[in-house]
């Protein structure tokens, strides 16, 4: 099919004003301590696109593994704002471990943004409208898909790529994409679950380059690079847990790309809370779209949960998105694996945004523990760290499961009652931090906050083939107003 001839476009002199609307200085908590009370984000709009809804290419559009606003087009009106919305499906509507996996074509999809800002007690109201799309193609102009790749590769342009030897997508790259960051000129990153790749595209959706991964983080198995999602390496990053987030800081120097959780070989003998101590890497992309190696290389501890809600932590809150606030500061969104879609009850634990700050952990760049796969963990069974490094510090900034905000969208989390349409969805992996273009309030930005609904609708269609479901998990957007805070001086 065709793709629609509308696409980002090049957003200099808006981007530039942005740098220095978000520059401008700011007044509340530091980095190591929980916001304020005056400072406490607000839930200001909500709003849904039907889960039946149908895209550009004639699939159910399923959303939302990350978005990103179109700063150019990003303005205010009397009631709100308006903007161009572009969001990034992962790999179609799968089921791994029946073996079931469609020829799902690479795309962004186009949606025209309207958020009317609430007042009082009252949330407002997001509207989401489908405009169109951008498919994305490879190196020889071929588009990619969803499949998995089995243990068969190819080479484009001097790179291992991942590719299905046979049957469903035969010939083509497989895609899991999961995490989108626009540069100012209208070229792309996407970030991938299967290779842990980065692709980098042009405006018109065609691969220019890849960063690969460094060699911790390549899946290996038996020694062999291996980019299947349904057999363990024995190294690099887990089986779905790739590049899940990734962001370019303001001043469009520095790449961040982080797993969803730890590496192989970081990874705690046990029960699944072993998986905390994931991998950060920052790119110079100053010069280069595409460096070969990270200059920072950091580890960030994730938070733990209980799955039934109670007793002993036994699960990691992986992360979903990356945001980033300037060179050392990023925002990242942490979830458990409850709610509408995980075909649980299990009750809704943590999901919440965390502030993170590099400075003053231990950068691995260049060791070991990146160029080969020497575990940071000090002991197997433990997930405590060797001596010597030195994590990442973090704090939670905002908690998606506060009952006042959630009870202003119209959401709820109990589980118990079964799959219903208040229900708060399982997988929130989309973010996008705006300036609210009032000069009065500089101190002030709007997070776009979306989940991923796995393409989960009464009515689903796929490549032509029905894939319904029993209940529908809509796509949202929750909008809150926040204060990012201020930058102080390293206490470390």
């Amino acid at each position: 099919m065709s793709v629609s001839d509308r696409r980002p476009g090049p957003r200099e002199v808006v981007f530039a004003a942005l740098l220095a609307l978000m520059a401008a200085p700011v007044v509340a908590a530091a980095p190591a301590r929980p916001a304020a009370a005056s400072d406490t984000p607000v839930l200001v709009a909500a709003g849904a696109l039907p889960a039946g809804t149908v895209d550009f290419l004639g699939d159910t559009l399923g959303s939302f593994s990350s978005l990103a606003v179109d700063v150019g087009q990003w303005t205010r009106t009397a009631d709100g704002y308006r903007g161009v919305l572009w969001t990034l499906p992962d790999r179609g509507r799968n089921d791994p471990d029946a073996g079931l996996f469609y020829d799902y074509a690479g795309r962004l999809e186009r949606l025209q943004l309207r958020i009317e800002i609430g007042a009082g007690q009252r949330a407002g109201q997001v509207t989401l409208t489908p405009d169109g799309g951008l498919l994305l193609r490879d190196f020889n102009g071929e588009p990619f898909t969803g499949a998995d790749p089995g243990e068969h590769t190819v080479v484009q342009n001097g790179i291992l790529l991942p590719s299905p030897a046979q049957g469903v997508g035969a010939g083509k790259i497989s895609l899991d994409a999961e995490a989108l960051q626009f540069t100012a000129d209208g070229h792309f990153y996407i970030g991938d679950e299967y290779a842990a790749h980065v692709y980098y595209f042009a405006p018109d959706g065609r691969l220019l380059g890849v960063i690969v991964p460094p060699p911790a983080v390549q899946p290996r198995r038996d020694g062999r690079v291996m980019f299947d999602s349904r057999r363990a390496p024995d190294s690099g990053r887990r089986n779905n847990q790739g590049v899940e987030g990734m962001g370019l800081s303001p001043d469009g120097r520095r790449l961040f790309v982080a797993l969803q959780s730890a590496l192989v070989q970081d990874t705690a003998t046990g029960d699944a809370s072993g998986r905390i101590n994931t991998r950060v890497m920052v790119y110079d992309v100053s010069r280069d779209p595409l460096p070969t190696r990270p200059i920072g290389h950091y580890v960030v501890q994730l938070p733990t949960y209980a799955q039934d809600g109670k007793g002993t932590p036994d699960r990691t809150a992986a992360q979903s998105e990356l945001r980033a606030l300037d060179d050392h500061r990023f925002l990242l969104l942490a979830r458990d694996g409850n709610g509408l879609g995980s075909d649980t009850r299990d009750p809704i634990v943590y999901k919440s945004v965390l502030l993170v700050d590099t400075r003053g952990a231990s950068n691995l760049a260049g060791s070991d523990y990146e160029q080969g796969i020497a575990s940071v963990l000090a002991e197997r069974d433990g997930t405590a760290l060797k001596p010597g490094i030195v994590p990442a510090r973090s704090h939670v900034l905002l908690d998606l499961l506060d009952p006042v905000h959630l009870a202003r969208a119209g959401l709820d989390t109990a589980t118990a009652k079964g799959a219903h349409a208040g229900l708060l969805s399982e997988k929130w992996e989309a973010m996008d931090l705006l300036p609210t273009l009032d000069a009065t309030r500089p101190d002030e930005r709007l997070l776009l906050v979306g989940n991923d609904n796995d393409f989960i609708a009464r009515h689903c269609v796929m490549q032509g083939m029905r894939c319904d479901s029993a209940y529908d998990n809509d796509n949202r957007v929750l909008v809150y107003r926040l204060t990012v805070p201020a930058q102080t001086a390293d206490t470390h």
